[in-house]
């Protein structure tokens, strides 16, 4: 069922004009729909209750949603009903299709709420849709009582009231307290103000931190030449294969090569790390750690 093109009145009154079905009639059509697979069954039941969906719908418009859409979105909660409903339960359609219209409604909404993601747990669309509802009725019995508030003290009694943690009460206050704007909006009203996007911090290195990144690598460079230079031919050819190839290769494969147990080239790697530990510390003592 579509209901582009149509005025949120024309829907309205389709649904109004609908008729009202009684218990028998809802569960020969529930039937049909399940056991039958019959779309014109499936199509009375769900005009039918359409008023109750376009019902439910109305109660969303004060989050800025078009009333189409929502509309829209009710419906499609219906027809979910409609599919899933198991009317041997004893249940009446009508009580269980509320729970899935307005379960599409408050996705929807919190869909488009923002262009960052409002939240999808229970929690956060619980806060969402009735925090501003509770924090009412707090500051309203506080002032009964004479008290005042803080924001603190605030969150925590709506994350007590709700039952949520507290930190998606200090998020979604975030997400409510304000709605997007483009980056590329100016500061001012000035023709020459400077877009919010300027003022956005470069990730990148700065220069500075890349000319300083660069000499340290240049120095340990010589520092580690320098201490290679302390090993003999076998002990530069097992660092060499063991620490500075893409794939090091395994004290097996080297034994094997060299003609030495796996252990004897274990032995000949630490003394090899430990001359040039010993090489690196006396340039600086924080590369101690380097040959960990």
């Amino acid at each position: 069922m579509a209901f582009d093109g149509f005025s949120d009145q024309t829907l309205s009154r389709r649904a109004m004009q609908a008729e009202l079905l009684d218990a028998e009639t809802e569960l020969r059509l529930a039937y049909a729909w399940r056991d039958h697979r019959d779309e014109a069954a499936l199509h009375r039941l769900i005009t039918a209750y359409m008023r109750l969906a376009i019902s439910m719908a109305a109660k969303f418009k004060r989050y800025g949603a078009p009333m189409n859409d929502l509309i829209q979105e009710a419906g499609l909660g219906l027809m979910k009903a409609a599919d899933k409903f198991d009317p041997d339960r004893g249940v009446r359609f009508s009580t269980y299709a509320v729970w899935w219209i307005k379960a599409s409604i408050q996705d929807y909404v919190m869909r488009n709420w923002s262009m960052v993601r409002t939240g999808s747990t229970s929690s956060q669309k619980s806060l969402f849709f009735n925090m501003r509802r509770v924090q009412a009725r707090l500051e309203r019995e506080a002032a009964a009582r004479g008290e005042r508030l803080d924001r603190q003290k605030m969150r925590e009694m709506i994350s007590t009231e709700v039952g949520v943690p507290l930190h998606d009460v200090e998020m979604m206050e975030g997400r409510l307290a304000g709605s997007d704007f483009s980056l590329n909006a100016t500061q001012s009203t000035e023709d020459e103000g400077r877009q919010w996007i300027d003022a956005l911090e470069d990730d990148a290195a700065q220069a500075d931190e890349t000319v300083t990144h660069a000499k340290d690598v240049d120095t340990l460079r010589v520092w580690l030449v320098e201490a290679m230079g302390q090993l003999n031919d076998r002990e530069r050819f097992i660092v060499r294969e063991r620490k500075l190839r893409d794939q090091p290769r395994t004290l097996e494969s080297l034994g094997t090569e060299l003609g030495l147990s796996k252990e004897r080239v274990r032995q000949l790697e630490a003394a090899a790390f430990g001359k040039m530990r010993k090489s690196l510390e006396t340039q600086c003592s924080e590369v101690r750690n380097f040959l960990a």
